[in-house]
């Protein structure tokens, strides 16, 4: 049976191309959709001819929330799983003092993402088999910080609403499923100062994904982030207020 393709929003991204790469080794055909699709036309040829799948290039903007419907209605064919790893870890100094940063992480993290998830489980939902949605959160979202809050809040009302979504999907056959890794290696976290035994590659976190992905499983997060969250959850807010913000050891950009 030929398999419907899936789509990548956020398709330039360092997750996006590794979950691409992973789905295509499955025989999977590829939608990549970015801001700027032809910078990806390497990555594209290569995809197509080592694993011998059709990859197609699409232009997507998670902040053109108006243009999402026709986004989907243009598609060449109507994917059986999106994957949503549009992300933006902005800079937390700034959007404490401009409200328009503010503004900007939130919605790339958080609003834009969820609507066009939206739009895609509406239609996903329609076709008379098995399709999922899939998105790219975070560990960061699970306790506010003061290295990354904007950030961490974005990602808490994604993983929130992914939540839902899922109850509101649930006993169809569509899967709903939230993927909150660690540290991973991109070109988000390039720069900062990170403890490399706990930085994952994104090859690594693909290969959970799709295994996840064959489980159903609904919340994926590596075993030792879960235990990390765990105990960072449990600290009683009264001494968790008392860690001061490190400006050197930046740990808290999860």
């Amino acid at each position: 049976m030929t398999k419907r393709p899936v789509l990548i929003l956020g398709g330039g991204s360092d997750i996006g191309l590794a979950i691409a790469r992973r789905f295509a080794a499955e025989s999977y055909p590829i939608q990549l959709a970015a801001r700027r699709p032809d910078e990806l036309e390497p990555e594209r040829a290569d995809i197509a001819l080592r694993h011998g799948v059709e990859v197609t290039l699409h232009r997507f903007d998670a902040l053109e929330i108006e243009q999402i419907e026709a986004f989907f209605d243009n598609l060449p064919d109507t994917p059986g799983v999106v994957v949503c790893a549009v992300g933006l870890l902005g800079d937390q100094a700034e959007a404490e003092g401009n409200p328009r940063h503010a503004r900007l992480v939130a919605e790339t993290n958080f609003i834009g993402p969820m609507c066009a998830l939206e739009c895609a489980a509406a239609r996903l939902a329609k076709l008379n088999e098995e399709t999922a949605i899939i998105g790219i959160s975070s560990v960061a979202g699970d306790r506010g910080r003061a290295v990354n809050y904007w950030y961490g809040a974005s990602k808490a009302a994604l993983t929130a609403a992914l939540s839902g979504m899922g109850q509101c999907y649930a006993g169809s056959k569509l899967h709903v499923m939230t993927v909150k890794p660690g540290f991973v290696a991109t070109k988000m976290t390039a720069g900062l100062d990170l403890p490399g035994a706990l930085v994952a590659d994104p090859a690594k976190l693909a290969n959970l994904v799709y295994a996840s992905f064959l489980k159903k499983t609904y919340t994926v997060t590596p075993l030792i982030w879960r235990l990390i969250m765990l105990i960072i959850k449990n600290i009683p807010e009264g001494i968790f207020r008392k860690f001061k913000r490190n400006s050197k050891h930046r740990v808290a950009q999860l």
